[in-house]
């Protein structure tokens, strides 16, 4: 069965691209074949005479199809700011629409596991009118979000999965990471009030790393919830 979760985060910097690896990796333990995209990132470096990012470059590290950088990132905005903003200031145009086609297009070799992952949260401006949510929306996919586990994640969380069912479309589980070396205070606790406020799937907590990979946290990821 072909599966394509949209990831969405409570914030921008919550690890959403290590635990898209990681579900990637997971998905791939399971003999599956995997497609993450990452349509508009903004903050980019030019490498070999091409604008990317250093999260489109790890999804692609982690997947098992290959797809050209630019199929992966179509939108690669140089400056480190929202992407309506970093559009502006490189007289760009970024529309959900536009990426829209492109992310169908991607998904016609029909991967058995494809993440499509925004930029910052739900909210996050792509252009004057609209937010990384109409691109969501425009898809249809469930989405996967991301909290990381610091002081305001229950606000952020509850906000989040709030706007998202409102916006029509389905919360399909939700990860718990650690974004910090020093866990917060009473983590297991706020986990706990996450699990019973949110009523969505959850899919697993996930540790601080340093060196390690995200091959080394597919133990702490059950996928089961995604019925793959």
């Amino acid at each position: 069965m072909n599966q394509a979760y949209f990831v969405a985060g409570t914030d921008t910097g919550v690890g959403k691209t290590f635990i898209s690896c990681a579900l990637l990796e997971a998905a791939r333990a399971k003999g599956l074949s995997t497609m993450a995209l990452k349509p508009v990132a903004a903050g980019c470096d030019e490498i070999e005479g091409q604008l990317q990012n250093d999260d489109a470059i790890l999804l692609r590290r982690h997947m098992t199809m290959e797809l050209p950088y630019a199929q992966v990132n179509p939108i690669a905005l140089k400056e480190p700011a929202s992407p309506h903003i970093s559009a502006a200031l490189e007289n760009r145009t970024v529309s959900a629409h536009r990426m829209l086609g492109i992310c169908r297009g991607a998904l016609m070799a029909r991967p058995e596991f494809a993440l499509v992952e925004g930029a910052g949260g739900w909210r996050v401006p792509i252009s004057p009118r609209e937010t990384m949510a109409d691109l969501a929306k425009q898809l249809g996919m469930k989405v996967i979000v991301v909290v990381s586990l610091r002081l305001g994640c229950l606000n952020h969380a509850l906000l989040t999965v709030e706007a998202i069912r409102r916006d029509g479309l389905k919360v399909a589980g939700w990860v718990a990471n650690r974004v910090e070396p020093v866990p917060m205070r009473f983590e297991e606790e706020n986990i706990a009030t996450l699990k019973s406020a949110m009523d969505a799937p959850f899919i697993g907590s996930v540790p601080f790393v340093t060196s390690e990979g995200p091959e080394s946290i597919c133990k702490h990821l059950d996928l089961s919830c995604l019925e793959l």
